[in-house]
């Protein structure tokens, strides 16, 4: 299994508006080949927050890149929270 993560910062009022807009995103990572689900979590009191979307294979989590960042620039905007780092992992444990 392979992980985008994708950091963010905003500040503590704009939380609220980033995990509507990620929930409002969900349906179209679903429809992605590969994807095994999404996590998000955030710090209410400092803004600082990450979203992990999964995905079966290195080739699926490739294929969603640019659906990945049409995606992020979307919950930015509309949330005005700050993409501060995006990251690729292989998940090495997952029980």
């Amino acid at each position: 299994m392979h992980a985008r993560v994708t950091f963010t910062q905003g500040t503590a009022d704009m939380v609220d508006e980033a995990i509507r807009q990620v929930r409002a995103i969900l349906p179209m990572y679903q429809k992605q080949k590969g994807f095994k689900g999404m996590y998000t979590f955030a710090n209410r009191e400092t803004g600082k927050g990450f979203t992990v979307s999964l995905w079966e294979t290195e080739a699926d989590l490739l294929a969603s890149e640019e659906m990945g960042n049409r995606a992020r620039h979307d919950v930015t905007k509309a949330s005005h929270i700050t993409a501060t780092a995006v990251e690729r992992y292989e998940v090495v444990l997952h029980p």
